[in-house]
């Protein structure tokens, strides 16, 4: 291939410089390289926090192009039609992108492939996303892994190629193709007065992704397997956000968790498995794709899930259950874009054990509002609490929040941050739920607090009969 003749990097979820196969070969290639995002027909499907959040993304890596002389060209359209046409208005010879997983990804990226070799362009997908590609990892059988503690015990001495470093500077082509403006995508439109709520929580971009890491290394993996389920304690890496969009690479987290766990830190090897635990959900993913919109396990087909939403749904979005834990993590969703993983399955299990609705309800609201939505692992994420999914566990798991907010939230401190008619004087987050929340809702903190939609005994005696007559 002539040295003149420019590579296309189509950037999707994998907005960093470092830590990048694709860019990296291209970069070492002497070629000129054409960064491209597209609103495609994937992006486009996006709920309305993941696409503020991809409109931040996109912002800062712009900036940090434009640190090694490039820029990001931006198209909207279907990503083969635009593609194409990007590679003709260029001459490019190659496009090349960092593999997707899921369904619907996949889906487009096959027929992005198909479309451009057709075209007679190159056209190749690397690896970036994962530590291990999923048809990499196999069991002792040959086939694919279902249950976690197994996966973990056959990838944990397995070796993990070094991050790439960043590259100094990027060749940039003769004349840059035309773009749209970001503004003009207007990504931040549904979100509404919320997207002033996240701007001042959000951790965007990727050295801000690095001082996360760095801050997390020097604090908190010490204690991190005995502190990381005290919901009010700043005791994970909030690292789910960059890896979500790419702004720091898997084996850039890997390698400096290893090299805690080499220098004895407690935490360090539960932090490590908590990296395998995302890759299970794209392991799955992938070898069972249909783990994204129906029952993983098909005999929970017949456990009576409720699909109608109605004025109990619309109280659990609302974080107005009656249940305190059960709204403080709501609330915490709103005003943050986050949520903490020991609330993600107390609100999973309160909504699909103690009010019986069906896991698509939680998983399809989440996806609406998390700024650190993953496909993946948010649908096992909401298998595995609901039990239709790849939980090896022989009960049927119910969480009790008020037994769980006795353990972890002990002081009422997580309550009380995030729930203004439970605190005494709430503080700035309890109030900013009330900027963050549709409009529509029409909630104040001066509004009394709800009595429970359901009784937390009665909910669960009501679970465990549906399970067993399932």
């Amino acid at each position: 291939m002539n040295k003149s003749t420019p590579i296309i990097i189509w950037f999707r979820r994998d907005f960093r410089l470092a830590d990048h196969p694709a860019l990296a070969k291209a970069s070492r290639s002497g070629r000129p390289i054409v960064p491209v995002v597209l609103l495609d027909e994937v992006a486009e499907t996006f709920g309305s926090a993941p696409r503020w959040r991809l409109s931040q993304a996109i912002e800062q890596f712009e900036a940090r192009l434009k640190q090694v002389g490039s820029r990001l060209i931006l198209r909207r359209g279907t990503a083969a039609d635009e593609l194409l046409a990007l590679a003709r208005e260029t001459g490019a010879g190659d496009i090349w992108w960092s593999r997707a997983y899921d369904p619907e990804s996949i889906a487009r990226d096959i027929k992005v492939k198909s479309a451009l070799k057709e075209a007679g362009f190159g056209a190749k997908s690397w690896p970036g996303h994962l530590l291990f590609e999923p048809w990499a990892v196999k069991t002792k059988q040959g086939g694919f892994f279902k249950v976690y503690s197994s996966m973990w015990r056959a990838v944990k001495d397995l070796d993990v190629a070094p991050p790439d470093p960043a590259p100094l500077r990027l060749l940039a082509p003769e004349k840059w193709p035309d773009s749209d403006r970001l503004t003009g995508w207007a990504l931040d439109k549904s979100m509404d007065r919320g997207a002033q709520v996240l701007a001042r929580r959000a951790n965007v971009g990727e050295p801000a992704a690095h001082e996360r890491l760095a801050n997390f290394l020097c604090g908190s993996i010490g204690d991190y397997k005995e502190r990381r389920d005290y919901m009010a304690q700043n005791a994970t890496s909030r690292l789910s956000e960059n890896l979500a969009w790419g702004e720091i690479g898997p084996r850039t987290v890997w390698h400096a968790g290893l090299r805690a766990h080499l220098e004895g830190q407690r935490g360090a090897e539960h932090f490590l498995k908590e990296l395998v635990w995302r890759e299970f959900a794209y392991h799955l993913v992938f070898h069972t794709p249909e783990i994204t919109r129906k029952n993983w396990r098909s005999e929970w087909d017949a456990f009576p899930w409720s699909d109608h939403e109605g004025a109990a749904v619309l109280r659990w979005k609302q974080g107005r259950t009656g249940v305190p834990l059960v709204d403080a993590a709501m609330r915490e969703m709103y005003v943050t874009g986050h949520m903490h993983n020991r609330g993600r399955m107390i609100v999973g299990s309160f909504l699909t054990k103690h009010m019986l609705k069906h896991w698509r309800i939680g998983q399809k609201w989440f996806e609406e509002c998390l700024i650190d939505w993953d496909p993946p692992a948010n649908a096992m994420g909401w298998q595995w609490v609901a039990g239709s999914g790849p939980d090896a566990a022989p009960y049927f798991r119910v969480f009790n929040p008020e037994t769980q907010a006795q353990k972890f939230d002990a002081e009422q401190t997580y309550i009380q941050r995030y729930v203004a008619e439970c605190a005494p004087d709430p503080g700035p987050e309890a109030l900013a739920f009330f900027d963050a929340c549709p409009r529509a809702w029409e909630l104040s903190p001066d509004d009394p607090y709800p009595t429970p939609i359901v009784g937390l005994a009665e909910g669960r005696q009501r679970a465990l009969a549906a399970y067993e007559a399932r």
